[in-house]
């Protein structure tokens, strides 16, 4: 088959929604959110009709949330070879460092956080629009409608992820509290790599993203491994530096902090090293300050961190005592709560890395189906703080996860 010219490709893109009349992961931009598209969510998203983000830009889906349109691309674009990660702010005299290197082309200070999806940790930066874009690929950077709907309080995020997390009105919800705030899709496109979605600055603050605590690094003819050293020596052992690419290297060092409510508030950040084949090590003072084995109800001694215990006792207290409802639960079939890993598959943490989730009653609640899991038991979990897999667009029976904070009396 003969080849799309990228002028062929970017004009199919600007007209697609969710069709794959293009062929290919073509970035587009689906259509705009509508007044009765979706009841609107608990904290600022889109409600009644698109208003104007300012005099003479586009129309803004979230006026609450919306910046200046970021206008015509200008500049070169270049590849984002390294990120930099911290859980706060970079020090302005380390950025200067940084930029004052021989071998750093250019560079941008961004703000950088991860917020939980249905198990899934994804990376979300909050940018300004009309230089992030710059770093991000050709055919991304010069789809201006996507920084548009950006600047106007959507979100835009890669294709493939926007599929499995979106609901049917084109809205996905950022974190896994239960009042985390649904944003629309604005564009599927791809990002920098590492980097799942992205939202604007105003969005950012809202979601708790650390303010410009990442940063990304261009190093033009210079090997990205060979300036590594040299950006470590500078930022010093707390915070990550690591290659950007398809793959992350075995012992690289990464940083996750998770944004997005109360849940994620106490769980806490930590730093971890890729271990490879899928697996992490979290940092051992977060796991000594977090994780405990402790004994619960029905499922005997469990792994978790130590918020999830009060209300996972309760939970299961209370199946405990209803009925018969306890053998609905079967402690043989129970596949772990604290695993760190990845995604099979992907470089976006599962939440059983935090120890915020456990797999129940595996055999008979595989994803993809509807399952065996009793609905009695799943309304006594949600009742005290755990979301359900199998609610989900992709559903995952055996899943729950800790989404609110539940004290019990």
């Amino acid at each position: 088959m003969k080849a799309r010219s990228p002028q062929v490709a970017l004009v199919c893109a600007a007209l697609l929604f969710a069709t794959a009349a293009c062929g290919g992961e073509s970035p587009a931009a689906p259509s705009a959110p509508s007044s009765s598209s979706a009841t609107p969510p608990s904290t600022g998203s889109p409600s009644g009709s698109p208003t104007t983000a300012s005099s003479d830009g586009p129309a803004a889906a979230d006026s609450e949330h919306a910046v200046d349109p970021p206008g015509p691309r200008e500049g070169a674009l270049v590849y984002a070879d390294l990120m930099i990660k911290a859980e706060e702010a970079l020090d302005p005299d380390v950025v200067e460092r940084i930029e004052g290197l021989k071998s750093v082309q250019r560079s941008l200070v961004l703000s950088l956080g991860n917020v939980g999806i249905e198990n899934r940790v994804i990376s979300i930066g909050a940018v300004d629009a009309s230089t992030y874009r710059n770093f991000t690929v050709a055919a991304s950077a010069e789809l201006q409608e996507q920084w548009d709907r950006v600047a106007g309080g959507e979100v835009a995020l890669a294709k493939g992820l926007a599929r499995q997390v979106q609901d049917k009105q084109g809205y996905v919800k950022l974190g896994n509290d239960d009042d985390a705030p649904s944003l629309h899709i604005g564009a599927y496109a791809p990002q920098v790599p590492q980097i799942d979605a992205v939202v604007n600055e105003k969005w950012g603050e809202d979601i708790g993203i650390p303010s410009d605590n990442a940063m990304l690094v261009n190093t033009g003819i210079n090997s990205p491994r060979a300036v590594l050293k040299d950006l470590q020596e500078i930022v010093g052992d707390d915070t990550s530096v690591s290659i950007l690419g398809p793959d992350l290297d075995p012992g690289a060092q990464q940083t996750a902090v998770l944004t997005g409510g109360s849940v994620a508030s106490a769980v806490g950040t930590f730093r971890y090293t890729v271990l490879g084949g899928g697996r992490i090590a979290p940092e051992q003072s977060w796991v000594a300050a977090n994780i405990r084995t402790e004994q619960v109800p029905i499922l005997g001694n469990v792994t978790c961190h130590r918020v999830v215990f009060p209300q996972l006792r309760a939970a299961l207290l209370e199946i405990q005592s209803t009925g018969n409802l306890a053998q609905e639960i079967h402690p043989g079939e129970y596949a772990g709560c604290y695993y760190p890993r990845y995604i099979a598959g992907t470089q976006q943490l599962s939440l059983h890395s935090f120890g915020i989730a456990l797999d129940l009653n595996v055999p008979g609640n595989q994803r993809g189906t509807v399952g065996e899991m009793n609905r009695a038991v799943v309304a006594i979990f949600k009742k005290w703080g755990f979301a359900w897999g199998g609610d989900w667009g992709y559903t995952d029976p055996m899943h729950f996860e800790m989404n609110a904070i539940k004290r019990p009396g």
